[in-house]
């Protein structure tokens, strides 16, 4: 197991390097300057500000210098908030896009799940059409579609909930329901599949001639091996709401890391960008090894180390 942590996290800084690279020289290659916006700025000024952040250095001096930043830990500073390190203006904005993304993800897999397993025992009722209706409406529609009604319907016309801003509980639940939209549709999809391809298994068969009622045989050997699949689409769903919080915390004022990165794309503010983009980078990664490290736990035949004991 250890041998096996530690060549995952050789690839985890791997990959970490290859985005980096790659994230720092599309910067190089946008149009126009981060002082384009500062139509005050004389030309010396301009040249000042240069200087002060290194962009009037060679290239390759810049890359070394954003790389020997990485190791320390540094990502840089701020074009758009002087003088503030990247690394302290993500961390602040770290929270909001976290605790939507968990309530999105959360709720939304629960839910998935509990309405593929209902649609699976209930198969070619009207339950299972109801459910797979709700699975291809979630999949077919983008959250900020689901967005924008939940806005106009549940915050403007019945003034239920508040339309937008980050001040209280309530105001989480309408952008948790349009991100978790999309990951209950693909729970749903799954275990539906699943369950029904295990139900119909000769051991399922088997526990049932055993005497086995009808909850333990979907709960006990029904759905811990229909979960197996699904765990390997989570990964994927959790960048998806990392992506789509992107849009979904500009519809509605929340500050988090998404409107940050919005913000600062559309004044490029490289620092910003990119210390963005390697943070997400990051957590695919980790989150990719959590879910590999979870097959062991969800069926103990599969073995993480090949094999090896």
């Amino acid at each position: 197991m250890v041998r096996y942590l530690l060549q995952r996290f050789t690839y985890m800084l791997i990959t970490l390097f290859i985005i980096a690279t790659f994230s720092f020289f599309l910067m190089k290659l946008l149009p126009g300057s981060p002082l384009s916006a500062e139509n005050k700025l004389s030309e010396e000024q301009q040249e000042i500000v240069l200087e002060k952040y290194g962009l009037n250095d060679p290239v390759p001096v810049q890359y070394l210098n954003y790389l020997g930043g990485l190791v320390q830990g540094d990502l840089g500073i701020s074009f758009q908030f002087d003088s503030q390190p990247v690394t302290d203006i993500l961390m602040k904005r770290i929270g909001p896009s976290a605790e939507l993304g968990a309530y999105s993800l959360i709720v939304g897999t629960l839910l998935g799940i509990l309405l593929g397993l209902v649609s699976a025992i209930f198969h070619n009722t009207w339950i299972d059409y109801l459910s797979v209706f709700i699975a291809v409406i979630g999949k077919s529609i983008p959250a900020f579609v689901f967005a924008g009604m939940l806005q106009y319907f549940i915050g403007v016309k019945w003034g239920v909930l508040p339309v937008a801003f980050w001040e209280g509980f309530e105001y989480t639940i309408m952008p948790t329901i349009a991100l978790m939209i999309f990951p209950l549709a693909t729970a749903a999809r799954f275990t539906r599949t699943e369950m029904l391809e295990v139900l119909g298994s000769d051991y399922i068969t088997t526990a049932r001639a055993k005497g086995v009622n009808e909850v333990g045989v979907v709960f006990k050997h029904g759905l811990r091996n229909a979960l197996i699949p699904l765990v390997t689409v989570v990964g994927p769903l959790a960048v998806s709401l990392m992506t789509g919080t992107l849009v979904i915390e500009q519809i509605f004022a929340i500050p988090g890391l998404g409107e940050q990165f919005v913000k600062a794309v559309m004044v490029l503010d490289y620092p910003i960008i990119m210390g963005t983009t390697l943070l997400f980078a990051f957590l695919f990664v980790v989150i990719i090894l959590v879910i590999d490290l979870l097959y062991g736990l969800i069926d103990p035949r599969i073995r993480v180390t090949g094999g090896e004991k």
